[in-house]
């Protein structure tokens, strides 16, 4: 069985979004809620036939309900592919960047691991994970930002928060999360500052050097980053949606 997604962690966007991009965003994951209560309903009203000793009709209202769960799973699946191309097009994050904002707890964590297999897979060393500060949070309590760390520590990795604390900074080597010196201005954040993990020792605030030559100058590495947007899209999202067949945990 399926469950209602419903809060988000951090904002949908980090960015002045256009009108109509949040509108779309907004309209999938409202058809989603839809598709969730209809297939509730469905789901009860089965219940209520098999135990009443309507076996067929029992059969029908549950086969109906799968289909708006599955319904619910697709347009999730086309929010969250959505808001993870929305946040992170190129020069909207560094290429060592991932932005998380507009995902539930389940979309991110998977989004996550493919992406820090596919940093390791390419060199990278280290990755900056854009979580929030939980101000959209029921209770303003961070859900992401657990899950995030969650998802280091079973990949053996070590991290830390950055200064703006919604930022986590990870070591892709395996070594400890010791942010690497940071030039120039800009980037959204820089520096470790409160270590969960490892320990570490601040930084200016900014991206390197290289990263900011890197998202302003070439279209050979724009499209790169943009082919590792589709790539995590691609790979993670389908696996999320078969996992929250089962059960999920929203932010």
């Amino acid at each position: 069985m399926s469950y209602p997604l419903t809060h988000l962690g951090p904002s949908k966007f980090n960015h002045s979004p256009s009108s109509s991009a949040e509108a779309e965003y907004d309209r999938l994951r409202g058809l989603a809620r839809d598709e969730h209560s209809k297939a509730q309903s469905l789901s009860s009203r089965s219940q209520q036939a098999y135990q009443s000793g309507d076996g067929g009709s029992a059969h029908e209202l549950s086969e109906e309900s799968k289909k708006h769960y599955r319904r619910q799973e697709d347009y999730n699946r086309q929010a969250s592919e959505f808001i993870f191309r929305e946040n992170n097009a190129e020069g909207r994050v560094a290429g060592d960047t991932i932005d998380l904002h507009g995902q539930f707890v389940e979309e991110a964590e998977q989004i996550l691991e493919d992406r820090i297999r596919y940093a390791k897979s390419t060199g990278q060393t280290h990755l900056h994970v854009i979580v929030g500060k939980g101000n959209h949070s029921v209770n303003h309590i961070q859900k992401l930002k657990p899950r995030v760390e969650q998802v280091c520590r079973e990949e053996g990795l070590q991290y830390a928060t950055e200064d703006n604390a919604g930022r986590i900074y990870v070591n892709l080597t395996g070594g400890p999360a010791h942010m690497p010196p940071m030039h120039g201005g800009g980037g959204g954040g820089g520096g470790g500052g409160q270590h969960h993990h490892g320990g570490g020792h601040g930084g200016q605030t900014g991206y390197p050097a290289s990263h900011q030559q890197q998202q302003h100058h070439g279209g050979g590495h724009q499209n790169q980053q943009n082919d590792e947007v589709e790539q995590v899209v691609k790979k993670a999202l389908p696996k999320i949606f078969r996992a929250l067949r089962g059960c999920c945990t929203v932010m």
